[in-house]
């Protein structure tokens, strides 16, 4: 199955799809009726620094089937540019978009990343996918797992994934680790159409991190707010500006 053809634009030489919400979840659809495992990639401003110094990032991230611009250094970037990009799709709200799709359709999903359980808790994985129920119903959760495992159980980890049948990999365990997985794997995966990295999406279903107020997400200042929340993001809040003022000194 063939989909509109979309547009692949660079900035800082790093490969951004020319996307938004409805042109990007048609591709998805699109994934979902093709053979083999279509890597999705959600990078922000810091991520696109990040493979400017790391290659084997910048590598996987070429070779993504879709790169959607999840942060508003990019759109800001891309009118610097004078790219046609209208709109940041984050990739916690294009996830959403995603469970609606899984539903209507009765395609599953599996759920890997962030914390295991502990006495007071399930994992964030279970709790994560106990929200996505309580919100979509019809939503069929394939499997889950915490994001604590060691090189050695990755084998075992693919297995499990593939044997749950799951139509749609959600891996939350942070850049560049979550990319890293989803390309070193998405060939062993037998029945996964799409597999996506989503940072701390799953926090975010579980309830164990706040998402900002809605004024700060429409005004693209959800940076901020989690710099305030988080004073230690300190550095990371600084690949910002760093990258604005590389877009704006280079050709």
């Amino acid at each position: 199955m063939e989909g509109k053809e979309i547009e692949r634009a660079r900035i800082l030489d790093i490969p951004v799809d020319l996307v938004d919400y409805d042109s990007a979840l048609d591709r998805f659809r699109v994934f979902m009726e093709n053979p083999g495992c279509d890597m999705i990639v959600t990078p922000n401003s810091e991520i696109v620094v990040n493979a400017t110094k790391d290659p084997a990032l910048k590598d996987l991230i070429e070779h993504a089937s879709l790169i959607i611009p999840d942060g508003i250094g990019l759109v800001k970037a891309a009118k610097i540019k004078h790219l046609p990009l209208q709109e940041r799709v984050t990739g916690v709200d294009f996830l959403t978009r995603i469970l609606g799709e899984l539903e209507a359709t009765g395609k599953s999903i599996f759920l890997l990343g962030s914390k295991p359980a502990n006495e007071e808790r399930a994992s964030v994985a279970d709790m994560a996918a106990a929200a996505m129920k309580e919100r979509f119903p019809g939503l069929v959760v394939a499997g889950t797992n915490d994001g604590y495992f060691k090189a050695a159980e990755e084998a075992a980890l693919v297995r499990k994934i593939s044997e749950s049948g799951a139509d749609f990999l959600c891996v939350a365990l942070g850049s560049p680790k979550q990319e890293k997985f989803i390309y070193e794997h998405k060939s062993e995966f037998t029945s996964v159409k799409a597999a996506i990295g989503v940072g701390g999406t799953l926090d975010v279903w579980a309830g164990t991190v706040k998402r900002a107020p809605e004024f700060w997400q429409n005004h693209g200042l959800e940076w901020l707010y989690r710099f305030l929340k988080e004073p230690v993001r300190f550095k990371r809040v600084l690949q910002l500006p760093v990258f604005m003022l590389k877009v704006m000194f280079t050709k």
